[in-house]
């Protein structure tokens, strides 16, 4: 479905030029469960913008079901089935939940239909559906309804940043039940993830460790995550990595 090919991404500062990503490739199957972990500035979070279109490779290609992505925009490219959720959730002053849900499934839902998602990702619907997407909202209600949003749009390839970024741990956990249920629905699409946390590598299907740019590491959840914990009471895989590299 998705495959990069030699992709790099360089950045100019003061000391010249400074590469993020180095001739990285990759490929995601259909029907996938991906988690992208790695140290802090591996990459990581570039790699994903750059899948989504925010950022455009130095060079590579991106071919999503075939076709070359490389050069299209993140409008192009949410048109085609890719969706992006940001680490900060944005809040729409003056839209109300109902709203945003209609606007990202492109119909007119019915409230019942709308409703639907936001059952989904554990609110109560009638708690949310007529509230205005501001900052009367928690950190971790954005992100539940941004990732009911997401559900409206039943995406080929839905993207999350560190989605744990920013949130209460109770918040966390209602997070953790939104992707067991998201991944147990074996949906008709891939889900991407960048993250540090082991709930989320542990619901897995793969695990892709990314560090200094380049892929280090890439396979089954039950390969690779025994050689990133080390130990069974590890919580945050960032702390295996030695820091450094290149910035996300």
């Amino acid at each position: 479905m998705l495959e990069l090919k030699n992709i790099s991404f360089d950045v100019s500062d003061e000391l010249g030029q400074k590469e993020i990503i180095r001739d990285l490739s990759l490929t995601i199957d259909e029907n996938k469960f991906v988690v992208i972990t790695g140290p802090n500035g591996g990459g990581k979070s570039t790699l994903a913008k750059l899948i989504a279109g925010i950022m455009q490779p130095t060079s590579g290609q991106i071919l999503f079901n075939g076709e070359d992505i490389t050069n299209k925009s993140i409008t192009e490219r949410a048109n085609m089935g890719i969706s992006f959720a940001f680490q900060q959730p944005v809040r729409f002053k003056g839209i109300q939940v109902l709203d945003l849900i209609r606007i990202a499934a492109k119909k007119n839902l019915s409230v019942a239909d709308a409703c639907k998602y936001l059952s989904e990702v554990g609110l109560c619907a009638k708690d949310y559906i007529n509230r205005e997407v501001n900052a009367s909202l928690s950190g971790g209600e954005l992100k539940r309804i941004e990732i009911a949003t997401v559900l409206a749009r039943g995406t080929q390839l839905s993207i999350f940043d560190e989605p744990e970024a920013g949130i209460d741990l109770w918040s966390f956990q209602n997070l953790i039940q939104v992707f067991e249920r998201m991944q147990a629905k074996n949906q008709d699409g891939s889900i991407l993830i960048i993250s540090h946390q082991e709930r989320i590598l542990n619901i897995a299907d793969e695990i892709v460790v990314i560090a200094d740019g380049e892929i280090v590491n890439h396979g089954p959840k039950d390969e690779i995550l025994p050689t990133l914990l080390g130990t069974s009471s590890a919580i945050n895989v960032c702390n295996k990595f030695p820091q450094g590299g290149a910035q996300q």
